[in-house]
This record gives C-alpha cells, sequence and structure tokens, in this order.
C-alpha cells in the first residue's frame, strides 16, 4: 500500500493554488486541492477582476464627459450604481464559470475538497468541512497557496467604523458620495480614479509623500496629474491619528506639518496592505517557519521541509497574480521534478497599475541601478510621438528605458499611457531572452500599431549612439552634402 494518500495536496484555490494542482496533475500526480470558500480566490472575486470591470466603466464614463476631444459632443453619463455593480458580478460570475469551477479540475482528475486545512503533522493535514465534517489525509509533497487578505493597522477608532476593504468594495450597491481612500498604493489608485470617474468625491490619504512608492517617481507625478485634473484629491504626508463615525459621517483625524487635520466622507476605504493567510493552518506542527507573518521559501519556493513548498501571495514575496502563478509553476515542478532548475525570476518582476493611464514596470528600476552602481544610459520616448497616441487622443505618457550604453541590454523599463502594460509586456520578453534595444529596434513592427512605440523607444539607442564625429566621418568618406545633426541635447528624441 502508498505510505501516503496523496501525493500532492496544494492548499489554497486561489491563482497559485489553481495553477499548482493542475500543474501537479499534468505530472501524473494523485492530486488534492483544498479551498476553504470559492475557487478563483482574490482575483476573480475580490482583486483583479471586479477592480478592472469597475475602472472600464469609470473610463467609460469619463469618455461620454469627455467626448469632444474626438469631435464628439461632451455629455453627461447617467450612471446607474447598482447596475454597473450587477455587471461587475456577472463578469465575476463568468470568469468562475471559464475558468474556476471545481468541475474543470475534477475533469483533471484532482480531487476538489472544500473546507478548512490545517497541518496535524508534516505530511498530514485536517480538513474542517462547512457541514462540520472533519477528514484527515496525508501526502507525499504539500503547496501552501492560502493567498493573503487585506491588512488593516491598528488605528484607533478603526473597529467601530463601518470601513471597506477590497473583500467589502465590490458588494456595495449604493455609490460613495464622499469616498476616503487610507492607502496610496495601487489599489487606493486604481479606485480613486474608478469612483471619481463614477461620480464620488474621492480623496487619498498617506503618510508617504508621494502614491505609488514602488514606481518611477517621474512618471508616478504624470500619472498623480491626470487623477488630480479628474477630481481625485490628495492629502498626502499625512498620519492617520484616529478615525470615528458621527451621524452616518466618517471623519478622519490626521497629522500634517505638526498641525492636526480632520478629513470628513461618507464611505471609507482602506487600502493598507495585505497580511498572509496563515493563522488557521497550524505550521507549527509541520515545523515550518514563518517571518512576520509570511511562510518562508527560497528562490525555488521550497520552505525549510523539503517536501513542503509554498507559493503567492502567502509568502509575502510579491502581491501581483502573475507571480503568484509564477511561483506556483516553480513549486509545483521543483516538488514534483526535483532536479529540474527552476528559480524565481526576481530580477525581472513587472507589474502593471490599471489606470487610465497605465502606470508599469519590468525589471530593476532607475534607483536600484543607481544603488547597485551599474553603469546604463536611460533612454526617454514621449507618448506624444506616438502616431496611435495621437489618433486615438491618447498622448499623455513616457516611456524609459534602462539599458547599457554599447550592448543595447536591457535592465528594466517604465512607461506610463495608454497601454503600457502590453510595452511592458514586450520588454519582459526581451530581458528574459536576451533581445536587445538594438534587437527590438530591428524588428519590424505593423503600424500604426501600439507595439511600435515600444520599437520607436527602442530606436533610441541608436539615437543616443550616434555622435557628430561618426557622422562628420561619414560625410567625408562618401562625400555626402547634408548637414550635421545638432548633438547639443543629450535628451533628443528621434
Amino acid at each position: 500500500m502508498a505510505k501516503y494518500d496523496f501525493d500532492m495536496i496544494v492548499i489554497g484555490g486561489g491563482a497559485a493554488g489553481l495553477t499548482a494542482a493542475g500543474l501537479a496533475a499534468n505530472f501524473g500526480a494523485k492530486t488534492m486541492m483544498v479551498e476553504a470558500d470559492r475557487l478563483g480566490g482574490d482575483c476573480t472575486w475580490t482583486g483583479c477582476i471586479p477592480s478592472k470591470t469597475l475602472l472600464k466603466a469609470g473610463k467609460v464614463a469619463r469618455q461620454i464627459k469627455d467626448a469632444g476631444k474626438y469631435g464628439l459632443i461632451d455629455g453627461e453619463p447617467n450612471i446607474d450604481f447598482k447596475k454597473v455593480m450587477a455587471h461587475v458580478d456577472e463578469i465575476r460570475k463568468e470568469v468562475y464559470e471559464d475558468a474556476d469551477r471545481p468541475e474543470i479540475f475534477e475533469d483533471m482528475g484532482i480531487e476538489v475538497v472544500h473546507g478548512k486545512a490545517a497541518f496535524e503533522d508534516d505530511h498530514t493535514i485536517s480538513i474542517q468541512g462547512k457541514d462540520g465534517s472533519k477528514r484527515s489525509v496525508s501526502s507525499k509533497k504539500i503547496i501552501i497557496a492560502t493567498g493573503a487578505k487585506a491588512f488593516v493597522p491598528p488605528i484607533p477608532g478603526i473597529e467601530e467604523v463601518d470601513y471597506l476593504t477590497n473583500e467589502s468594495l465590490f458588494e456595495i450597491e449604493d455609490l460613495p458620495r464622499k469616498l476616503l481612500i487610507i492607502g496610496g498604493g495601487p489599489i487606493g489608485t486604481e479606485m480613486s480614479q474608478a469612483f471619481v470617474n463614477l461620480g464620488s468625491e474621492v480623496t487619498v490619504i498617506d503618510m508617504a509623500q508621494q502614491i505609488m512608492a514602488n514606481d518611477d517617481p517621474e512618471l508616478v507625478d504624470i500619472l498623480r496629474g491626470v487623477l488630480e485634473d479628474q477630481g481625485v484629491k490628495y492629502e498626502l504626508n499625512a498620519s492617520v491619528q484616529k478615525v470615528e463615525e458621527v451621524d452616518g459621517e466618517i471623519k478622519v483625524y490626521v497629522e500634517q506639518d505638526g498641525k492636526t487635520k480632520i478629513i470628513s466622507g461618507e464611505a471609507l476605504l482602506m487600502a493598507t496592505g495585505r497580511k498572509a493567510n496563515i493563522r488557521e493552518l497550524n505550521l507549527e506542527a509541520a515545523g515550518v517557519n514563518t517571518e512576520k507573518g509570511n511562510v518562508v521559501v527560497n528562490e525555488s519556493c521550497r520552505t525549510n521541509k523539503s517536501h513542503i513548498y509554498a507559493a503567492g501571495d502567502v509568502t509575502g514575496r510579491y502581491q501581483f497574480t502573475h507571480m503568484s502563478d509564477h511561483m506556483a509553476k516553480i513549486a509545483a515542478t521543483k516538488a514534483l521534478l526535483k532536479f529540474v532548475p527552476m528559480k524565481i525570476e526576481k530580477n525581472m518582476v513587472s507589474w502593471v497599475t490599471f489606470t487610465d493611464p497605465e502606470l508599469a514596470h519590468v525589471g530593476k528600476t532607475e534607483q536600484q541601478l543607481r544603488d547597485e552602481g551599474e553603469k546604463f544610459e536611460v533612454y526617454r520616448f514621449p507618448y506624444s510621438k506616438i502616431d496611435r497616441a495621437l489618433a486615438e487622443g491618447e498622448t499623455t505618457g513616457l516611456v524609459k528605458i534602462f539599458a547599457k550604453k554599447l550592448s543595447g541590454k536591457i535592465l528594466g523599463a517604465t512607461a506610463v499611457g495608454a497601454h503600457a502594460g502590453e510595452f511592458i509586456s514586450e520588454y519582459a520578453v526581451a530581458i528574459k531572452n536576451g533581445v536587445s534595444m538594438r534587437g527590438i529596434a530591428d524588428t519590424i513592427h505593423p503600424y500604426p500599431s501600439w507595439g511600435l512605440g515600444a520599437r520607436r523607444a527602442a530606436d533610441q539607442w541608436y539615437i543616443k549612439n550616434q555622435s557628430e564625429w561618426s557622422v562628420k566621418l561619414i560625410k567625408a568618406v562618401f562625400g555626402y552634402r547634408g548637414a550635421v545633426p545638432d548633438f547639443s541635447d543629450p535628451d533628443r528624441v528621434v
């Protein structure tokens, strides 16, 4: 008889868990996947899908208001917020039906179990079913993929206030007249734009001096300017002292420049980060190490127990669905095909904040490269020189590429503007496969595609490597009679 009930148990049915379980089954492993709530996890139900659907609704409303820029007539959108939220829910359910429902994974041979899992020892878990049933199962390999949930800091008075997080935001039916958002990261920034475009008065509060702290400051300034023009208000460098609710009005007390200020609103969204879901796992029974509330893993997603791996938000490493998927592939492959050389691609992590304009990044930031003493050039290209951007009235934006001067090796890239995430995807492929700036510049891109902007940005490598003396040499050798270009501007764009 087999020593264990399963070859692989995956705890969690979100982005990381679904990928890990599917891959394990594809390798021929007898697999169980345990999920405490609904398959699909945060991304489908409370994160990526509903937030992007809501952002799209807000964008359409904004386009109606700004129709004049396309030669049409400006209008005032008639917004039925209940219908908007019903649409958000319909899209969530459609994604669930198409990609996440249990039958899809059961058809792969995976046993899908709904219940709360907790370790009994390092090879055994107990599963507490919603119906009160309890079951113990063992497995040769285990992957922890329980994700994370909204973190709400212990602000005085917060427990007496009916606040929102991403886990409750998409269940509301009435549009808040005045929405306060504590947190100027990706969630707070995306939702500030969605709600201001749908008709809310929005104020973003953050203790930092700038929003989107992990992104390029120059590009963040461009995005913030757009959001302010649309009506988002900011209270930055503001330390929250307490919150209270009085007669249905929420008051946030902040300290700015040594003075106390009260900011009032109808609803409060806490966009203050996330914390790993480990509290009920009983990791001590398995001997799995944690640090700062996260499961500790190495670059192959393995914990201190050689047969237990972890992937996604539960590790605290990256808060992106695509990185959860990436880590899950590594965890499942390393656990089941032990000697395959796979590690987290930590030097080419990409992310996109899906505001309009989008803010995107891949690889190392400019500040990281400077801190490391790396020698590189910054290649800049404005959206105003992308013909498709001109045609569609989307000229606000900038692409910056960080690359080696002589070889054109790309070390990182960042962009703000329409379809910036697609530009970044092209640079991600280039970094992964060693394609240089020259390689992109020499690749034919269809005109007038948005992707041509990625190529034209890469063209700047040729421009920057050209010099006055080289042009004079060419003129002398071939007897050309034209003028020598003006090289006095180091940031000139062609």
